[in-house]
């Protein structure tokens, strides 16, 4: 269920600020009211919806091989876990449509990396210690992905079932999974954007997928209440080499 040639071999241009591998990522996925989230939007752009209907995404995944500028490996740094709630958004450049998300707050294990990320792109990165597991049974997989706020644990957790394939053309898969712009607010206000450029990735249907503990404080309570539900769609993507390219601000 690996996924492995980019589009193009991008890791030489200039532009690039990082190259990796996201694997095994779990995505959660949960619909929640606009209102919700409208504060949150980046100047410049404005909340994409599937189906008439906004979602937030409870995303799991292991970063792995990563280097910056595409050359150049971090030592103790080059694979570790990440944790991100995220939301979508759209931004009409020129006749292009810009399809991309936001991150409310992402969670990794290293300070180094969290302070590179607050610094180069804005995003809301924390660290925090944090643990994965990862099981195959036959042609069953699960994952859970864990990460401690104060003394207490949360968790996202999965398991498939069926075989995996690449998402259906106008499926709520391709939809999340198909957005390769990020966006960004700055303290000054400013919206920051950059591309991400990742080949189209296999998912596999869930037969359970929940999260659990308390995450009003990193969410707010608003959000947190939502992950309390059961998701309205849960799946698990195989992953692929990527490709993170130096940004700039949303004139």
């Amino acid at each position: 269920m690996r996924n492995e040639k980019l589009e193009a071999p991008l890791t030489k241009d200039k532009t690039v600020f990082l190259s990796a591998e996201w694997r095994d990522l779990v995505m959660l996925n949960y619909e929640v009211e606009p209102d919700v989230l409208k504060r949150l939007v980046p100047r410049g752009t404005e909340l994409d919806s599937f189906g008439g209907r906004t979602y937030v995404s409870l995303v799991g995944f292991q970063f792995c091989h990563t280097k910056l500028l595409g050359r150049f490996s971090i030592p103790f740094h080059a694979t570790f876990d990440e944790v991100n709630l995220r939301f979508y958004v759209r931004r009409q450049h020129g006749g292009d449509l810009r399809r991309g998300v936001v991150f409310i707050a992402e969670v990794v294990p290293r300070a180094a990396i969290a302070a590179t990320a607050r610094m180069v792109y804005g995003e809301k990165y924390v660290h925090l210690p944090m643990e994965h597991r990862i099981e195959t049974e036959r042609s069953n997989w699960a994952a859970e992905y864990r990460w401690q706020v104060g003394q207490k644990w949360c968790a996202l957790s999965a398991r498939t079932v069926g075989q995996p394939a690449y998402a259906r053309e106008g499926s709520m898969e391709q939809f999340i999974t198909e957005h390769y712009w990020g966006y960004a607010t700055q303290r000054s206000g400013e919206s920051f954007e950059y591309r991400v450029s990742h080949p189209r990735w296999q998912v596999c249907a869930t037969s359970k997928a929940a999260f659990e503990g308390d995450a009003s404080a990193l969410y707010g309570r608003e959000l947190a209440v939502v992950l309390q539900r059961l998701p309205d769609c849960a799946f698990v993507a195989d992953g692929s080499p990527v490709i993170v390219f130096r940004g700039d601000k949303v004139q």
